[in-house]
Parts: C-alpha cells; sequence; structure tokens
C-alpha cells in the first residue's frame, strides 16, 4: 500500500504534527475558548468527540450534530482545521455535511471489521485524510485489516493513531503501550504516519510529558493530545486532560531528533528493553494471580503450599528450557527461585485472609 500525504495545506511538514483539544465537544463556549488559547499556543487542528457512546448507557455519550456547528464555527474564527470521531454511516454523512477536515475512527470501532467496512463503503470517492486508531486488544492483523479496508475503498490519506491497548492487569497505564505493536506495523508500512495518543495511553495529565517524549524518540510523525480549558470539569476523561497552556510547555520541552534512527540504533534498543521488562513484570503479575489461586484451591482441599516433587520438577525443566534459548540454566533457576519465593508468599496470605 502506498499512502499519501496527511498534510493539510499550510501545516509545516515538519515533527512532530500536532492535533488536540477536548475528549468531548459539551458546550458552544468551553470549544472556542479551548481552541482559541490551543490556537494560541500554534495548534492548527482542532479535536472534539462529537458523539461519545460509552461502555455503559446513561452517562454523557456525546452532544452530537449541534457540535459539528461549533466545530465549523473553530474553523472560522480561528483558522484551524477540524477533527472529529466517526463509527457509523450516519456520522461519516454528517461529518462530510458539515465539512470536517479530517476523520479519526476510533479504538472499538476499529475492533469491528463490520464497522470499519461500513465506513470505508460510505467515503468512497471522498478525499479525506483518515486516522485510525489501533483495536482495543493488541492485534495488529486486525488494525492492517482496518487499514486495508479504508484503502481499498479509495481512501490513501491514511494516517494511524497509537493510543495503547486494554488489559486487565494492573498497570502504570490506561492502556499499556506495548510498543513492538506500532513498531511492527512501521516496519511494514514505512510510509504510514504513525501518531502517538499520550492522553488514552497514561489515562492522567502527569504521564502525558514522558509518553510524548518516547514517542518522538521512536520517530513517531504526530501526537493526539486531550486539552480543555478547565480539564478538572470536563464531562468525559477529567483525569487525562490538560489546559492549552499546559500542552504548549509539554511542546516547547520536547527534544525532537531530526536525524530517523535505525531499529538497530543504541536508543530505539533501549525503548524495546523497556517495553520488555514491562511485559515480563505484567506476566509476573498474571502468575501471581494464578498462584492466589492454587493457594485459594489447596485451602479449600486440605493440600499442603509445598509441594516438593512439583517444585523439583519446574527446577530441572525449566533450567534446561534457558539453556536451549542461549541463556545459564544458573541464571534461569535464580529468578525460578524468586518467583517461587513471592508465589509461596502470596498462597500464605491469601490463605490467611480466606480464613479470617
Amino acid at each position: 500500500m502506498e499512502f499519501k500525504s496527511i498534510l493539510l495545506p499550510g501545516i509545516e511538514d515538519k515533527r512532530p504534527i500536532i492535533i488536540s483539544g477536548p475528549c468531548s465537544a459539551e458546550t458552544e463556549e468551553q470549544i472556542m475558548e479551548t481552541a482559541k488559547k490551543l490556537s494560541e499556543n500554534g495548534v492548527k487542528i482542532f479535536r472534539a468527540g462529537v458523539w461519545k457512546p460509552r461502555t455503559k448507557p446513561g452517562g454523557f455519550e456525546g452532544i452530537g450534530i449541534p457540535a459539528l456547528k461549533w466545530l465549523q464555527q473553530v474553523r472560522k474564527e480561528t483558522g484551524m482545521y477540524v477533527i472529529t470521531e466517526v463509527a457509523t454511516e450516519k456520522h461519516v454523512y454528517e461529518s462530510l455535511k458539515y465539512n470536517m477536515d479530517m476523520l479519526w475512527i476510533g479504538a472499538r470501532t476499529t475492533a469491528n471489521p463490520f464497522a470499519v467496512q461500513e465506513i470505508a463503503d460510505t467515503l468512497k470517492g471522498v478525499d479525506i485524510p483518515v486516522l485510525i486508531k489501533n483495536p482495543v486488544n493488541p492485534d495488529l492483523e486486525l488494525w492492517i485489516g482496518a487499514i486495508e479496508r479504508l484503502y481499498n475503498a479509495g481512501i490513501k490519506k491514511i494516517g494511524v493513531i497509537h493510543r495503547g491497548f486494554s488489559t486487565n492487569d494492573k498497570t502504570v497505564y490506561r492502556n499499556i503501550p506495548q510498543w513492538h505493536i506500532p513498531i511492527e506495523l512501521k516496519r511494514r508500512y514505512p510510509n504510514l504516519p504513525i501518531i502517538c495518543d499520550p492522553s488514552h495511553i497514561g489515562g492522567k495529565r502527569s504521564m502525558i510529558k514522558t509518553i510524548s517524549q518516547q514517542a518522538m524518540d521512536l520517530n513517531y510523525y504526530g501526537l493526539i493530545i486531550e486539552s480543555h480549558r478547565n480539564p478538572d470539569d470536563a464531562w468525559s476523561d477529567s483525569a487525562q486532560q490538560i489546559t492549552p497552556d499546559t500542552l504548549g510547555e509539554v511542546l516547547r520541552e520536547l527534544v525532537i531528533r531530526e536525524k530517523v534512527q535505525s531499529t538497530e540504533d543504541l536508543s530505539d534498543l533501549r525503548e524495546q528493553i523497556d517495553e520488555l521488562d514491562n511485559e515480563i513484570l505484567q506476566l509476573l503479575s498474571k502468575r501471581m494471580r494464578v498462584s492466589r489461586e492454587i493457594g485459594l484451591y489447596k485451602l479449600e482441599h486440605d493440600m499442603p503450599v509445598l509441594q516438593t516433587g512439583r517444585y523439583d520438577h519446574i527446577r530441572k525443566d525449566r533450567a534446561e528450557q534457558a539453556e536451549k534459548m542461549e541463556m545459564s540454566g544458573d541464571f534461569a533457576l535464580k529468578i525460578l527461585e524468586a518467583i517461587h519465593t513471592e508465589s509461596v508468599r502470596q498462597q500464605f496470605e491469601v490463605m490467611e485472609k480466606a480464613k479470617k
């Protein structure tokens, strides 16, 4: 696939391309005030969610079509381009009717090939940049499938948004980045622009600067960051939004290395190490959860915590596996001993709690 540039007229082709605005369009006053402050901080593309279906019904689910008029007013008064999220044929139709400059497809929509195909069919013959967020789950092929559906419909101005992947495990992230997935996507499609969404990856405003810098160090094309005139009062995702002035500070402090680094460059390798370490910790967390479940089972069936035969077998088997993987067997045993010690501790702990 050969993609065309997603750049709009008047926007300099210089990293990072910045898209910013509130999670949701709430009121005309909120939209206009936020947009004007973002414009003062150099932002050229204004984002706002118009339709906001939530996990459960009953909450704020977006203003809908009236908010598209507010985005038109943003463009008229500030000269900024405007972009919103679409998830259905109706969303696309209304967004085009109100002359949105760009569209994006959300993570939950990307995960639904039927919905993506509906959007692609509706966009046939339309020359508009479309950004595709990664699916909720870490499925690279599903992400590529969404890209292909849009491309096959004639949309060539395509970019992707890396917003992280959902997990049930406790992590510092709202959505774990799993950087290796967008890196692999970029390897397959070198001319595909990748934009990072640090707001959704971090889930809290304190992480936006760090994640933005990581994205720039990985040579991402741009950033999409949620910004609100008064984040604490936002009607949705208040914890991950920042003020326009704070955004300006974040952007001024970013270090942009113009030299394109290869995947063998030391900084890239260190990024991979950081990501792998995070994955190891997540796997260990899952293992400990299973250990706690085993502890409860042993309690219910009056079994001893330590079963020597099982542990001896594990030690021997894992050491042999490690040596086959070009690692020291002694190194593997040290790790396993530490893991086993923590597993036993957690089994005792959960058993004591269950007795109370």
